[in-house]
């Protein structure tokens, strides 16, 4: 039975450690999307940290849909934050690669404004000397929706062991508010949910990675076995002789 006030001990006592282990480091940085694993993770490294060592980072790329909920997830976390767009440097970068190759596919158009956000976020690092926190799940990484280079990085990862349902349901124990916690996901670039992007739900998902597949439609099924050998590219170190 999964404890998501006992998990939230654990996972404050890791971040603490990590910062221990790295005392030149003033704090932590993060991307502020308007999505529960941001607002989560963020809400973790203040128990572990306090409100004042977290920085948070809007990055829209030009216009935002749900920008106002990233607003409101800074808002009640009381944290020092900024807003850096995206947009021009996007810009100007698909611009660039297209005089190279010509028109760009949808995937492509769609990785390029991950990776300019954790450049963004390792600049602001450095100039900071904060530690990037990736707030990455078990349950995106497993099926590698996330874009190498891009959300799949950080300094230390303080959700990664936990799939999407327990994610939520460690943000519900830390008292966050159940709409933003709750807020259906989305990767915010794509204008698909995640479930409409990858065609099964995350409950689905969260049964085949925690040993339940019994119950996962047989569809469903070879649509998660499809993506997680398809993207095991992702998980693995960079091979080297």
């Amino acid at each position: 039975m999964f404890d998501a006030k006992k998990e939230s001990e654990k996972i404050v006592d890791f971040i603490k450690t990590v910062f221990k282990e790295r005392p030149t480091f003033k704090g932590v940085i993060l991307g502020m999307s308007g999505g529960k694993d941001s607002l989560i993770c963020a809400a973790l490294c203040i128990r572990a940290l306090g409100a004042n060592k977290v920085f948070g980072v809007l990055m829209p790329n030009g216009e935002q849909s749900d920008i106002q909920d990233a607003f409101e997830t800074i808002k009640h976390l009381g944290i020092e934050s900024t807003v850096a767009n995206i947009g021009k440097a996007y810009d100007a970068m698909v611009e660039t690669i297209k005089a190279t190759t010509g028109d760009l596919s949808r995937t492509t158009l769609i990785n390029i404004p991950s990776r300019l956000r954790m450049a963004t976020l390792y600049a602001i690092a450095q100039e900071r000397q904060l530690l990037v926190c990736c707030t990455s799940n078990l349950s995106e990484a497993t099926i590698g929706y996330t874009t190498k280079w891009g959300d799949n990085i950080g300094d230390f990862a303080p959700i990664l062991h936990l799939t999407k349902t327990e994610v939520v349901e460690v943000g519900l124990s830390l008292g966050l508010p159940p709409d933003l916690v709750k807020k259906e996901p989305a990767d915010g670039l794509s204008g698909l949910t995640d479930e409409q992007s990858f065609g099964f739900s995350y409950i689905e998902l969260d049964n085949y990675i925690r040993g339940t597949p019994q119950n996962i439609p047989a569809n469903a099924l070879k649509k998660i076995e499809r993506r997680i050998s398809a993207n095991m590219h992702k998980r693995l170190p960079i091979p080297s002789l």
